[in-house]
């Protein structure tokens, strides 16, 4: 079995892939289906987002489907016309039971549709479902498992490769496995960092959530293993420009 981390995106997935995005949206995703939201729709675009919620109706008068809730940001913030930002804490405190989340943030929703491009088996993973997710992983796997970090805008992110060195130690306590350099830069900061708030808070990220007032997130996000909720890919029902994810 091979395990392969990606630093960034690149496509190419073949197997299962975890798509990593720690601060916020992988986290996020898991805490909106702990709070009963019945499925998460990860939209290519906000605007994409923005068309499933608001729908022209036969009299022409825009109408809102409440089947849908709209969660998402940029550059850290809620984005105009969405009901919540992109926030564990926020979405914690929420009942989503009936509810499906649309979700379009800056970098976590972009991997997962170019890990989808390929990847058999895609999952989200985040630090508060490491276990459950790296568990779920190799179960689903027959060749490869490709942890996938998201970045931000596009450069490598301290959180990220953090949390892909958590997940690949729990796999590689599971099995034999060839790892490729970038799971040894993952495990190589993982071991040296050790503690998953000083990873997370020294990041270039969580300052820049923290100088936002957004320090709770990165605090809730560094808890390792306190949920056993799986978001995971479901191609069984078409959805136009989104991706659909269910708990598991």
């Amino acid at each position: 079995m091979k395990l392969r981390v990606d630093l960034l995106p690149h496509g190419g997935y073949l197997d299962t892939v975890l798509v990593v995005d720690i601060l916020r949206a992988t986290t996020t995703a898991v805490a909106y289906l702990e709070r009963g939201a019945a499925a998460l729709l990860l939209t290519s675009s906000p605007e994409a987002a923005l068309a499933l919620r608001d729908v022209t109706g036969p009299d022409g008068e825009m109408t809102r489907n409440e089947r849908y809730l709209l969660g998402g940001e940029r550059g850290g913030l809620p984005m105009p016309g969405f009901d919540f930002g992109n926030s564990p804490v926020e979405a914690s405190g929420q009942n989503f039971t009936g509810r499906e989340v649309v979700m379009n943030t800056t970098n976590g929703t972009g991997a997962a549709h170019v890990a989808a491009q390929s990847g058999k088996h895609v999952l989200l993973a985040s630090l508060v479902n490491a276990h459950a997710a790296a568990r779920r992983a190799r179960a689903m796997a027959v060749e490869e498992i490709a942890i996938v970090c998201s970045g931000t805008d596009e450069r490598v992110s301290l959180e990220d490769v953090y949390a892909a060195g958590v997940l690949a130690e729990y796999l590689l306590a599971m099995g034999e496995f060839t790892v490729d350099d970038g799971a040894r830069i993952a495990l190589t900061i993982r071991r040296n960092l050790g503690n998953p708030l000083e990873a997370l808070s020294s990041s270039g990220h969580g300052v820049h959530l923290e100088r936002l007032g957004l320090g709770a997130d990165v605090r809730w996000a560094a808890r390792i293993s306190e949920s056993t909720v799986v978001p995971t890919l479901d191609r069984s029902v078409d959805v136009p420009g989104a991706l659909r994810f269910t708990g598991s």
